[in-house]
């Protein structure tokens, strides 16, 4: 049984991360639509949907361990950010963005992890 829904993956190709779980997703017999972080970033309204229905906090979106986040100094200036401007932020560089993101337009995931990924993606689950 395969889900009627495909999988969009918002992720960065060069991120091997963001391939295994490419791999993994497809390996379950989801239809994957791929969208490049950098040259589709999401934007801010975009993410807040996602963020909303991760039902994960805001901070789990960003990227804490890209290059980017820690040019801009963000570990010590995101406490005190309004939550608009993080959402600006993040729409603002894609390197900014945790990934790889996939959703399906209800469920959201960030990040991969196999065993997350077996309970949320497996087909034929629900």
């Amino acid at each position: 049984m395969t889900k009627d829904k495909p999988l969009t993956i918002i992720q960065y190709p060069k991120c091997g991360t963001c391939r295994t779980a490419i791999k993994s997703l497809q390996n379950k017999g989801n239809e994957v639509i791929s969208r490049h972080i950098v040259e589709e970033t999401p934007t801010a309204e975009e993410i807040k949907t996602l963020v909303a229905n991760s039902g994960l906090e805001l901070k789990k979106f960003f990227n804490t361990s890209g290059d980017v986040y820690r040019e801009l100094g963000l570990k010590d200036k995101l406490a005190d950010m309004a939550e608009d401007e993080k959402y600006k932020l993040l729409a603002s560089n894609g390197m900014l963005i945790k990934r790889p993101i996939v959703t399906d337009g209800e469920q959201v995931t960030v990040g991969y992890k196999e065993e997350q990924f077996e309970q949320v993606w497996a087909n034929g689950k629900g």
